[in-house]
This record gives C-alpha cells, sequence and structure tokens, in this order.
C-alpha cells in the first residue's frame, strides 16, 4: 500500500516546504475554531492560514473571498486533505489513494505528484496492429486494495498494451474551467490551413445528449471541472458521490457503506475549493534572458499549441495550452485509446507552474525539460528539431524562460 497512500506524517521535500510556508503564514483568529487543527497541520488552538486568501500565496484562492466563502473553501480543503477509511466507503474495494493530497501535493496541496504515484492503464491492440480494443471489463487503471485484501495491481491476461499516467497539476483548474467551448474550438486546425504540420482537434464528449468540449484531464476528457472531481473521488478514492446525471460519479459501489460516500454538501465545499484553487506562480524574473527564452519559444513553433493566454468569463488565463487533442508521439506509439481520443493523443499540457511539476509527459518518461522538449515527435516533431538545432546559449535562455512559469 506504499505506493499511492501517504500518511499524514509521512512527507515529501515538497510537502514540508508547503508544510514551513502555511506555518509562518498562521495567524490566530477566534473565527477559525471550526476549521479545525488537522487540517492545518499545526499545534493545538484555533488558528487559521487567513494568507491563503490572499491571491498570490502558494496553494491559495484565485480572487479574495469574504468569511462565508473562504470558510467554505477551508472546508473544500479539507475534503481534500482527508485520509478516508473503509468504514467511510475508501475502496470498492479498490482504489489509487486515500485522499486527495496524497497525490497532488507538490510543490503544495493540490499540486502535481510524482513517479512513484504513477497508475496503470491497459488494454489491447493487438501487439501494435491494431485496432485498439477494451479489455474485458471495460479500460482499466490499476488499483492498490485496502489491507483486508490480498490481492493488488491485477490485469486481465488479454491486456496486450500498458500506459503509465502520472498525476497532473490541480492548481488554477477553476481559471480554466471559466474558458468557453466556443474559445477552445477557435484554435482547432482539422486540416492543417496553414500547412505547419500541427492540427489540433477539441474533444468532444456527449453528456445529456449533448456535444461539449472535453478540457481536464490527460485526453481532456472532462469538460467542467466538477466532473472532473467527480470522476476523481470515484476513480481514484473508491467514494460515491451524489449523481447530477452527467455521468462521471461513481455513483453505487460493492461496499456496505450507503452511498453517496461523500456528502453533497462536502462535495459543494470540495468543488468550490478546486474552482478557487489560484493557479500556479510565475517567476517574472527580469532577466532579459528570459524574455529573449519567450521569443525563441515562440520562434521554434512551441507556442503553436502552447498558447499563453486564454480569454476566460473572469478574464485573461495564462496557462500556455489550446486545451486541444494532438498527436506528439507520432504512428509507432502504443497506448490508450478513448472515442474522440485516439492513441498517441494528449491534450496540451498548461506548462504555468512547469518549473514544479517534473518529470515530465503523460507518463513522466522525460526527467528534464530539456527530454520532455526531445521526446516531442508526431505534430510536434519539427519543434523537437528546431530545439536541437539551437545554439546551447539559445537552449539556455528557454531553459529560463520555462523556468519562469
Amino acid at each position: 500500500m506504499s505506493r499511492h497512500i501517504r500518511s499524514r506524517n509521512t512527507w515529501t521535500t515538497g510537502g514540508l516546504f508547503a508544510c514551513a510556508l502555511l506555518a509562518s503564514l498562521y495567524v490566530a483568529t477566534p473565527a477559525a475554531a471550526a476549521v479545525g487543527d488537522d487540517l492545518l497541520k499545526v499545534p493545538a488552538g484555533p488558528k487559521i492560514p487567513y494568507l491563503l486568501n490572499q491571491p498570490g500565496t502558494p496553494g491559495g484562492v484565485t480572487t479574495p473571498l469574504g468569511p462565508a466563502e473562504f470558510a467554505k473553501w477551508l472546508r473544500g480543503r479539507a475534503i481534500f486533505d482527508k485520509n478516508f477509511t473503509e468504514a467511510e466507503g475508501l475502496g470498492a474495494p479498490n482504489l489509487n489513494a486515500d485522499s486527495c493530497r496524497a497525490c497532488h501535493g507538490d510543490p503544495v496541496m493540490g499540486g502535481a505528484g510524482g513517479l512513484e504515484l504513477n497508475v496503470a492503464r491497459f488494454g489491447n491492440d493487438n501487439g501494435g496492429a491494431g485496432p485498439f480494443t477494451n479489455v474485458t471489463g471495460g479500460q482499466a487503471a490499476s488499483k492498490l486494495r485496502p489491507p483486508s485484501f490480498d490481492d493488488r495491481e491485477n490485469y486481465p491476461p488479454e491486456a496486450d498494451v500498458f500506459e503509465q499516467r502520472q498525476t497532473p497539476s490541480t492548481l488554477g483548474l477553476g481559471l480554466i474551467n471559466t474558458i468557453s467551448d466556443a474559445t477552445v474550438l477557435s484554435h482547432e486546425d482539422l486540416t492543417d490551413s496553414d500547412g505547419d504540420g500541427i492540427f489540433g482537434i477539441a474533444r468532444i464528449v456527449m453528456v445529456l445528449g449533448q456535444p461539449e468540449v472535453g478540457k481536464f484531464g490527460w485526453k481532456a476528457q472532462a469538460p467542467k471541472l466538477t466532473d472532473f472531481a467527480r470522476d476523481a473521488m470515484g476513480g481514484e478514492n473508491g467514494i460515491t458521490t451524489p449523481d447530477d446525471g452527467r455521468g462521471f460519479a461513481m455513483v453505487t459501489d460493492a461496499d456496505s457503506v450507503s452511498d453517496p460516500e461523500l456528502a453533497p454538501s462536502d462535495l459543494s465545499d470540495l468543488e468550490f475549493f478546486m474552482l478557487n484553487l489560484g493557479p500556479p506562480l510565475r517567476g517574472n524574473s527580469p532577466n532579459l534572458k528570459v524574455a529573449l527564452g519567450k521569443v525563441i519559444f515562440d520562434v521554434i513553433s512551441c507556442s503553436v499549441c502552447h498558447i499563453p493566454a486564454m480569454r476566460g468569463s473572469q478574464g485573461r488565463v495564462g496557462l500556455f495550452s489550446d486545451l486541444l487533442l494532438h498527436d506528439v508521439w507520432g504512428p509507432t506509439f502504443r497506448g490508450m485509446a478513448e472515442p474522440g481520443a485516439p492513441s498517441g493523443f494528449f491534450r496540451t499540457s498548461p506548462l504555468w507552474g512547469i518549473k514544479d511539476t517534473a518529470p515530465y509527459m503523460h507518463d513522466g518518461r522525460a526527467e528534464t525539460l530539456t527530454d520532455a522538449i526531445e521526446a516531442h515527435a508526431g505534430e510536434a516533431l519539427g519543434s523537437a528539431m528546431a530545439f536541437a538545432a539551437l545554439e546551447p546559449n539559445e537552449k539556455n535562455k528557454l531553459m529560463l524562460f520555462l523556468q519562469d512559469l
């Protein structure tokens, strides 16, 4: 059980940094007594990390919240941080983690996860000859099991292709949620009309009989952040959630705990926390080399897919992504396929906060940013080749730019 489940007494380097940072922000306030010290991980006494209600604080809010909203945000943060137990419905009997925080913790709560937190998906592609088909019971992800079960991470014998998936960051996803379907669709280039070899297609997901644009997940499989949250509670923690009719919640499971295992009020608080969790912080370095690195980023066409910003309903969202699917692996890649998202097609990963989310690519195969660029193939092969042709000092400027995001 050690690979995916972190106890409250086990800390990564990022977790220690986050704890030390938050400890420096706490101030006493009587109104915080209901929040609970377990959430804050501080000694006894009613304390509250009030600076988390200041935009620009790592792991804090997107915009300042009023007292009632901030209390709701903190309750949602507590759910995100909560270690669920079997008595509360953890697992069915499968799980990948006992909390959201167990995987999303670097550099602060809500962030990304390390290579040790990868899960595997598997299917059958007839030895690479195709077509890809799901295994018995549907496309599956490897699962851990509670201590009361002996086996773990089983896969059906007909599986012949496996693909790792790494934990992405949830920081700033609420801002991405404000980007309209029409805005994403405006960046599609289905026929490569400009002849640059880069296409880009939106993931269309049918919800309640209507098409919606997927924006969340490695293959953009979830249109809304609330869909993403409900899917993760079921798929990662084995926790059932209230049914909103959209088809992303796991509404029932095989254990004896009554459904939904997460109360509607708790789910509402969790979703509010995620919707208002601030984006990664830019370095905003005044170093001229950083600005020149952005020019190089544009020249080698990285910004064609990793577009610096899109407009959301609340203003500019500086995510460095078009949220479209691109084939970045080429024709020899073997991996999972989904309706509307073939093998090798992945949503353009937002680059904001990339300095804190190593290793890179969907499976963590790239240890460094240089490795990640060099790993690009398919539609991104031209950019990878252009990067390889750069002089060492130009590569250094590009790295400085990326490390400032």
